[in-house]
């Protein structure tokens, strides 16, 4: 089922997330140490100063430039000249291995590629690690229709149907606030065991 994406509580950035496949993937990289909404508004924060959305034009642009462009206040992010510089490379990364198509990642390939081989291929991108991995494919899965063989099971807990574990999740702002409860509570107990 294809779902009108509501991550950012901001219409625009939303839109972006909504009619750009690397968009979204951009703004699951950011989504790191930094609130969540604000992570994938950093798409529209980069549009906004490029004069457009354009991974290839991302790539093409100097490295240092790019950096300047997204560490200016407001940043794209906390950290926001390391998190530049995964974003070009990401943008890099597209265009040599899927055609500079984002959507390719989860689309390409004969047979069309399952879930554990979306993962895979997601797990394999700059900055995206196992958990960033399963949490994109749980997204894709549950608001953007692309439901290869297998994904909830290769996208573990985050698949799970009915969960509020992340931005996987989120559709509006009762769920966005029960996912941040969801998060608080499970670093609360990781914290107490830690301490045991």
């Amino acid at each position: 089922m294809l779902r009108e994406l509501q991550l950012t509580g901001n219409p625009d950035a939303d839109k972006l997330l909504n009619d750009d496949p690397f968009a979204l993937l951009v703004g699951m990289l950011l989504d790191q140490q930094y609130p969540m909404e604000h992570a994938f508004s950093g798409p529209l924060k980069i549009a906004n100063r490029m004069d457009g959305f354009d991974l290839h034009k991302i790539a093409a642009t100097d490295l240092e430039t790019f950096v300047e462009l997204c560490v200016t206040p407001p940043a794209i992010h906390r950290y926001g000249g390391s998190m530049a510089r995964r974003v070009h490379a990401l943008a890099q990364e597209i265009i040599d291995k899927y055609d500079g198509d984002a959507a390719n990642i989860w689309l390409a390939g004969r047979p069309k590629p399952d879930g554990p081989e979306v993962l895979k291929r997601l797990k394999a991108l700059p900055g995206f690690g196992e958990q960033k991995a399963k949490i994109f494919l749980a997204l894709l899965g549950k608001q953007r229709g692309v439901t290869p063989k297998g994904w909830r099971e290769a996208a573990g807990n985050y698949g799970d149907r009915g969960s509020r574990r992340s931005i996987a999740d989120v559709t509006d702002a009762t769920s966005l606030a029960e996912v941040r409860s969801f998060k608080k509570a499970t670093k609360a107990a990781a914290k107490a065991a830690a301490e045991v």
